[in-house]
């Protein structure tokens, strides 16, 4: 049996246009009107693209805690051009371990310096996902490949744990976070950490590999114990 083949024809051929042309004009379409709505396509913005994959409560999150700022200055610096001419994208850059009570902000300013980098022109392929939801995905079950997950969890350019210390300890979860952060501190990649426990309780949590590894790749940032959710501006 003989398989029939066609030369592949581009957009520009003269008789892929006629055939386009005789069709418009069947249905009573001016060819000038499509080609003016295809000029009138709204641009792209990256930031309204960044914030349409974020959870609504967050996408206006504007970062200003001085320390946060300068790590997206230094995340934004060391981003690299993947080719001549293309948008530079972060690659490796340092990490930021934020520390204070519930409300104190922290989700918000991770969020916040995740749109910062975006507005400095710069491309963000990122993932965010709190400590308990990453064990959750990671703990071995019937049809999921935890392996696949944690080295794609590993390897994301940009990445928040939110909640570090929030779910139970046992060595499990020791064990998963110290694979986790000991991957992506051997490839410097940036990482946004909140966490609820002060840093000095990180240790009886963590245990000494996960902590000796963030004390060398995170700045520390502590937050003052006020509640933004409960704060409320005076009238």
């Amino acid at each position: 049996m003989r398989t029939r083949t066609r030369d592949p024809q581009t957009l520009g051929s003269a008789g892929t246009l006629d055939r386009m042309a005789r069709i418009l004009a069947a249905r009573n379409i001016d060819p000038a009107t499509v080609a003016a709505l295809a000029d009138e396509r709204e641009p792209f913005c990256p930031l309204d693209a960044l914030s349409a994959g974020m959870p609504p409560r967050y996408r206006g999150a504007v970062a200003d805690h001085p320390k946060v700022l300068a790590w997206a200055r230094d995340v934004a610096q060391q981003a690299v051009a993947p080719n001549l001419g293309a948008r530079r994208q972060v690659t490796t850059g340092p990490s930021l371990l934020m520390a204070g009570v519930v409300g104190a902000g922290k989700t918000h300013q991770a969020y916040g310096a995740v749109r910062r980098l975006v507005q400095s022109g710069v491309g963000v392929r990122w993932r965010a996902t709190t400590a308990a939801d990453l064990y959750a995905d990671l703990r071995p079950r019937p049809g999921t490949d935890s392996e696949r997950e944690l080295a794609a969890v590993s390897r994301c350019p940009l990445l928040i744990i939110d909640d570090l210390g929030a779910a139970k300890a046992s060595e499990w979860v020791e064990e998963v976070t110290y694979r986790l952060i000991n991957r992506r501190y051997n490839h410097m990649l940036p990482t946004l950490i909140t966490t609820n426990l002060a840093i000095k309780d990180l240790r009886a949590y963590l245990g000494d590999r996960v902590t000796s590894r963030l004390a060398q790749m995170t700045t520390r940032v502590e937050f003052e114990p006020v509640d933004r959710r409960r704060h409320r501006p005076a009238a």
